[in-house]
């Protein structure tokens, strides 16, 4: 099959033919329709995070499944389902007590099914969703129905989730509480979204593109502010003074996270979204925190639960409340890859998306 292959971090991915493993046990094999670019994918693709190389990343995926393992039961040859990263064990404390993004064996290696004449190729996020075809854990999918475009779908895998997640898993934000959304890009628009589902009477969108903030005020934003030396002035004006509920951070800016925390009223929370490079640090003064009860909170994939999670949002996007359509700002072939990398690199864009189909 043919899969976009990263062989040295910061230069352009190669379209190679590769080998791809049947699925084993508790496995599925899907042809890809559709998979979105993350800005992880980014990230890894030029050695942020670390890792091993060769790779094939990609992990907001879509398709059709063309084979199942042993052991798989909740779905079969010729369904459409969402690929995503989420690989759970379901029997470890964690996934026990419905949190499988916190699964104990969740940053496991595991054996890729991926390779070329000269041996192994990494399954980047267990997912390698950059290809033609994946092969992946049973935990990773869920059956789509068929009002949805498989292209549509592919962002519920991540940047949906994510967002969304963040506010109603991790924060379990209250109606009438406030939340300023720092970043409005593609994570940062479904946080908006997220807040406005869940009822919050203030949703202030923060970042430093005008543009950006336009597109806020479209997905549910009540106020837009452009991120500066005064962002704090601003904030506490919208809110009498008080500060936030919440702040969520979407970038993955380190300045932002040692920020953020003075936007938060007595008794607010600053959610993590955003992911920093592995050896970025802030620094906190606990004090500060602990006497105005404050508290900061991880939220990796939006504490999502596949099961619980995805028909809702479905039915969400269904009734008008769940902009999907609206975030998809390109679609590219898979040849077309490393344009379609520069084009998110750059920030302009709310999704673009791979398309095989």
């Amino acid at each position: 099959m043919k899969a976009a292959v990263c062989r040295t971090f910061g230069q352009p991915l190669t379209i190679e033919t590769v080998k791809i493993e049947a699925p084993g046990a508790d496995q599925i094999a899907v042809k890809t329709a559709a998979c979105a670019i993350c800005h992880s994918d980014i990230a890894f693709a030029q050695g942020k995070w670390g890792g091993t190389l060769p790779a094939v990343f990609g992990h907001e995926a879509a398709g059709h499944v063309t084979a199942i393992g042993s052991g798989v039961k909740d779905v079969a040859v010729g369904d459409r389902v969402l690929v995503t990263l989420i690989h759970a064990c379901g029997t470890c404390p964690a996934c026990a007590g419905g949190q499988p993004t916190s699964c104990d064996r969740a940053w496991d290696a595991l054996p890729t099914p991926l390779s070329d004449a000269d041996g192994d190729i990494v399954q980047g996020m267990k997912t390698g969703g950059f290809a033609q075809h994946m092969v992946v854990d049973k935990s990773q999918c869920i059956k789509l129905p068929d009002d949805i475009e498989l292209d549509v779908a592919s962002l519920l895998a991540c940047g949906v989730i994510t967002g969304v997640g963040a506010v109603t898993n991790s924060a379990k934000l209250k109606p009438g509480q406030s939340a300023a959304v720092i970043g409005a890009g593609g994570v940062g628009l479904n946080t908006i979204q997220g807040c406005a589902i869940a009822g919050a009477a203030q949703i202030i969108a923060v970042d430093i593109a005008t543009e950006k903030l336009d597109a806020a005020l479209e997905f549910g934003a009540t106020h837009a502010v452009l991120s500066d030396a005064t962002l704090n002035d601003q904030i506490r004006a919208l809110t009498n003074g008080r500060g936030v509920d919440y702040a969520f951070v979407t970038v993955g800016a380190p300045q932002v996270f040692q920020s953020a925390p003075d936007l938060l009223a007595a008794g607010g929370a600053m959610v993590m979204v955003g992911m920093t490079g592995i050896d970025d640090e802030v620094t906190y003064k606990p004090v500060n925190l602990a006497a105005m009860n404050q508290s900061l909170v991880g939220s990796r994939m939006g504490q999502t639960v596949l099961a619980r999670d995805i028909p809702w949002l479905l039915q969400m996007y269904r009734d008008g409340a769940l902009k999907l359509d609206e975030l998809i700002t390109n679609r590219y072939t898979l040849d077309q890859i490393n344009e379609a990398f520069a084009d998110t690199a750059a920030g302009t864009s709310r999704r673009n998306v791979i398309v095989f189909e």
